[in-house]
């Protein structure tokens, strides 16, 4: 599979299923996928973040040696909405995040939670991960009680949804 040139174009969810499917659990494959993801050109690294998260979703263990260069994609403002969305999904719906980066991980989600600039997906994802780590970390459930009660009156569904469920964690 030639990648670069598949990324190249628009993607249909039957590319990306093409591409899973393709790298499977093939660190490798997974690899050149990255490389992608970190290309500069900013339509090539949209469509790389939507296999990529359904990868890693699959085969978590294939972003283990990525994880550092994710969270700083993460907190790099320049980056666009999909990169943040497909980072933040892979974080929700994947792995559990490696301990090493649990404080970077939670700063961006906090800050993400709290920005209504951001889109609707990323928060509701950012309180996903914030609501996982409350397992780990108790002691930060008050404060993601507070942040999503700041931000529950103008709370969109998918948002609004999550926020009520922390609400209701003990």
């Amino acid at each position: 599979m030639n990648l670069p040139v598949l990324l190249s174009t628009a993607i249909r969810k039957e590319d990306v299923e093409q591409i899973v499917q393709w790298i499977g659990a093939d660190q490798k494959r997974f690899d050149q996928l990255f490389t992608l993801f970190l290309n500069n050109e900013p339509r090539v690294v949209q469509r790389a973040a939507w296999p990529m998260s359904y990868c890693v979703i699959r085969h978590p263990e294939l972003i283990t040696p990525h994880y550092k260069k994710i969270i700083a994609l993460l907190n790099n403002p320049a980056q666009p909405p999909a990169v943040k969305r497909n980072i933040l999904r892979l974080m929700d719906q994947g792995p559990g995040i490696p301990k090493k980066f649990h404080g970077p991980v939670m700063d961006s989600c906090f800050r993400i939670l709290e920005d209504p600039e951001e889109t609707i997906a990323s928060r509701a994802f950012a309180i996903g991960i914030l609501s996982r780590m409350t397992d780990d970390y108790p002691e930060i459930l008050p404060e993601l009680k507070t942040a999503v009660t700041f931000v529950l009156p103008n709370a969109p569904p998918g948002v609004r949804s999550r926020a009520l469920k922390v609400l209701r964690k003990k």
